[in-house]
């Protein structure tokens, strides 16, 4: 039951979102076992002057296509899925809209199932 926030740059267009939104859950169902309707994303494009990020702090270069990915997820998951999550986001956005790996970050955050509601103001309980 992820949650993600994509904070990207204003330039990204339409046609690019949906690629990107296809790629993050393709990512998701492969590598966190997500199933195929649990799918919430949003998609926030901003002006330069409103993504401030250190070009080169922990990686190559960042260019002005970076890609923050903010994930909250329901149930944790081992450090292998985590970095192999992360491998196959990274090439595929490379591979498809040639994203440069550098310019894709994700910052992953888990908590407990009580701490979702879908619908109906109940707390989500799973079986």
């Amino acid at each position: 039951m992820p949650f993600t926030r994509i904070t990207l740059g204003e330039h990204y267009d339409d046609e690019q979102l949906a690629k990107i939104s296809e790629i993050l859950h393709h990512s998701l169902t492969g590598q966190f076992a997500v199933p195929l309707k649990d799918k919430f994303q949003v998609f926030e494009r901003l002006p330069a002057s409103q993504r401030v990020f250190d070009r080169e702090y922990l990686s190559g270069k960042r260019s002005d296509n970076f890609i923050l990915f903010q994930i909250t997820a329901g149930k944790a998951r081992t450090s292998e899925q985590k970095q192999n999550f992360y491998r196959q986001l990274s090439e595929c956005l490379h591979q498809d809209l040639a994203i440069h790996p550098d310019d894709v970050m994700v910052v992953i955050q888990f908590n407990q199932t009580d701490d979702w509601s879908f619908s109906n103001g109940q707390m989500y309980c799973p079986l």
